[in-house]
């Protein structure tokens, strides 16, 4: 069994929710890998899926924009959650959402290049902020979505300020009904966007890469079981078909009463309204998503360094 160390027992003990020994266990038995050690305690009924937070560690913000029918939404990171207090930084985050409208196929290259008010480039504004405010920032990803006829709703989960925060949220609605309406039914979604963070807006739309991974885990789980080869591919199937449900935006249970699917809310409100609705697209971004950071524990590095295992 590899070695393991109370920092990475730690780490995944947060990442998965599984008891301590489990995930010594895990991690001895995947030489170290943490994703394939998340795997093992799945397969083993240990964990439920990875948590989202336990790879949110950078920081920053995030800023939306909204203009007539079109949206964007900026991540700016930063080395600490101080500079997100700072006003000089909460500005700059706030202007490069603005000009992030006019920005097409997220591109983050074309932005830093734009023209900043006052004068200079967005890329120039930003290397000055980093010498004014004595902190590395970095520009890292937009997005920007927008409908012929409807509107586009943000929202914002743990604003700092307005249209500034760890969570933002864009929704597009396809609609020529009675716009009021149109942009109460969006923020609605986009709430419930930033709560239940689904990862596609259809089931079918899904990362195949994610689909076989999860298929993997299922088929593991199915075999264990002893059933027979056929009901085994049943119970995979259907694992695949609820991953599906419970991951895509339209056919998530509705957080607002967590038994009425997204899409029926939709068709709902539209009939309400007396005019057709459709739910064209989505952005959900979230600060620091995908980006690892390390966080300072003593005694784990204490322990790591001195070669000592976990056993409690």
């Amino acid at each position: 069994m590899a070695e393991v160390t109370a920092a990475n027992v730690k780490e995944l003990r947060e990442r998965t929710g599984a008891g301590m020994m489990d995930c010594k266990k895990a991690l001895g038995e995947t030489s170290g890998d943490m994703e394939a050690a998340i795997d093992w305690l799945r397969t083993k009924g240990l964990a439920a899926a990875a948590k989202k937070a336990g790879r949110t560690a950078a920081e920053g913000l995030v800023g939306v924009s909204v203009r007539g029918t079109r949206g964007a939404v900026v991540e700016v990171n930063s080395e600490t959650d101080f500079v997100s207090r700072n006003e000089q930084f909460q500005e700059f985050v706030r202007s490069v959402a603005e000009l992030a409208l006019d920005q097409a196929g997220g591109d983050v290259e074309g932005l830093l290049r734009a023209g900043y008010p006052g004068g200079g480039t967005v890329e120039e504004k930003l290397t000055s902020n980093i010498a004014t405010i004595g902190e590395n920032q970095s520009m890292r990803r937009l997005a920007s979505i927008e409908v012929g006829k409807g509107a586009v709703v943000s929202y914002v989960h743990n604003s700092v300020a307005p249209g500034l925060g760890k969570i933002g949220v864009l929704v597009a609605l396809e609609s020529e009904g009675d716009k009021n309406a149109v942009e109460a039914l969006g923020k609605q979604l986009a709430m419930h966007i930033a709560a239940a963070s689904p990862l596609a807006l259809r089931g079918e739309d899904l990362d195949p890469g994610l689909i076989e991974r999860e298929r993997a885990i299922a088929r593991e789980k199915a075999v264990e079981s002893g059933k027979p080869a056929d009901i085994a591919e049943k119970m995979v199937e259907g694992s695949i078909g609820k991953f599906r449900k419970e991951n895509a935006l339209l056919s998530q249970l509705f957080v607002m009463d967590n038994k009425t699917k997204v899409e029926d809310v939709v068709a709902a409100e539209a009939k309400r309204i007396g005019a057709p609705i459709t739910l064209a697209s989505y952005v959900r971004f979230q600060l620091g998503e995908g980006i690892e950071k390390k966080e300072s524990d003593f005694a784990a590095e204490v322990a790591a360094a001195a070669g000592v295992n976990v056993d409690a």
